[in-house]
């Protein structure tokens, strides 16, 4: 099995600083954005923040193989893990804006998904998204954690009357704004031609579902992100936009674009111009307040374990 990840972040048309971040490490399995906030300072601050602490903290659980997986029906220790690597993030993140005044109020949504044992285990808090993209049909995997959210769900407000209200940004749940954090998760078996995507409300909140599942079943999966950035910002661009994409694949070839997969897979492009950078491929890539894109292809080491 091959994970394929594309990530790209923009600061859109409306706002000065990009205070999203997204983490793509494939060589562990691990995918993560967040969305800061707490202005320029403070949302940046907690974005990054947040996104370091799960890669470090999921990486020493690896290396602690403290996610041996077990038996159907119970809960899967990775998933444990990365519950707990979220709330750890959130207590830094609350301790270090105690402690400073500038940073009061800081924090971030977390949406994070991490391939082990056979499953896709997520973690999420906030209004940033995962979807699932299987046989043409797309589901999304959390649920936001937002004043509007709750609305719909109580049926006080319509999903269109949601779609344009000015108060979608308000978030009911954050890491980092209060020491601790109720984080949702979820584990799913992964097949073969899967897609998962994680974006920020930058995205969401100009695009639909419907309007994603069709810009996935067109072109190449590496053309995605940038696809899905460009239409967030034809619409408005109203905050940083986010993507990460994850392609459960077994041939590089059938996705991208041009060129020689085993050329482009040995580089790390960070498109600021035309900069590239050689990468290693069990190295981490934590992008935020500019634009980036991320490609690589790495074999998934605990798939190596099953052998």
């Amino acid at each position: 099995m091959r994970l394929l990840a594309w990530g790209l972040t923009d600061v859109g048309r409306k706002r000065e600083h990009n205070e999203d971040a997204f983490l793509v490490r494939s060589g562990m399995g691990l995918f993560a954005v967040a969305d800061g906030m707490g202005g320029h300072q403070g949302g940046d601050r907690a974005s990054r923040l947040a996104v370091e602490i799960v890669e470090r903290e999921i990486r020493r659980a690896v290396l602690d193989k403290a996610t041996v997986p077990i038996g159907p029906g119970a809960e899967s220790p990775a998933s444990r893990e990365l519950r707990a690597a979220a709330r750890v993030a959130g207590r830094t993140i609350f301790s270090l804006a105690q402690q400073d005044p500038r940073l009061a109020g800081m924090g971030t949504t977390l949406t994070a998904l991490f391939f082990h044992a056979g499953r896709a285990c997520l973690a999420h808090v906030g209004d940033s998204r995962a979807y699932l993209y299987r046989d043409e049909r797309i589901e999304q995997l959390t649920e936001d954690h937002s004043w509007i959210e709750e609305q719909v769900r109580s049926g006080f407000m319509t999903t269109a009357e949601a779609q344009e209200s000015a108060l979608k940004h308000i978030i009911t749940r954050s890491v980092g704004f209060e020491s601790e954090v109720e984080v949702d998760q979820l584990a799913l078996p992964y097949l073969m031609g899967d897609c998962f995507l994680l974006c920020s409300d930058g995205l969401s909140n100009h695009l639909g579902t419907e309007e994603i599942r069709l810009c996935l079943s067109e072109g190449f999966y590496s053309e995605v992100p940038r696809k899905l950035v460009e239409a967030a910002n034809i619409k408005g661009g109203e905050d940083n936009i986010t993507v990460v994409l994850v392609y459960v694949a077994n041939d590089a070839r059938t996705v991208w674009a041009s060129g020689p997969a085993e050329e482009t897979t040995q580089r790390l492009i960070l498109e600021h111009g035309t900069e590239e950078i050689e990468f290693d491929p069990y190295g981490t890539t934590i992008e935020g307040a500019s634009d980036a894109q991320a490609m690589m292809e790495v074999e998934d080491p605990l798939e190596k374990d099953k052998g």
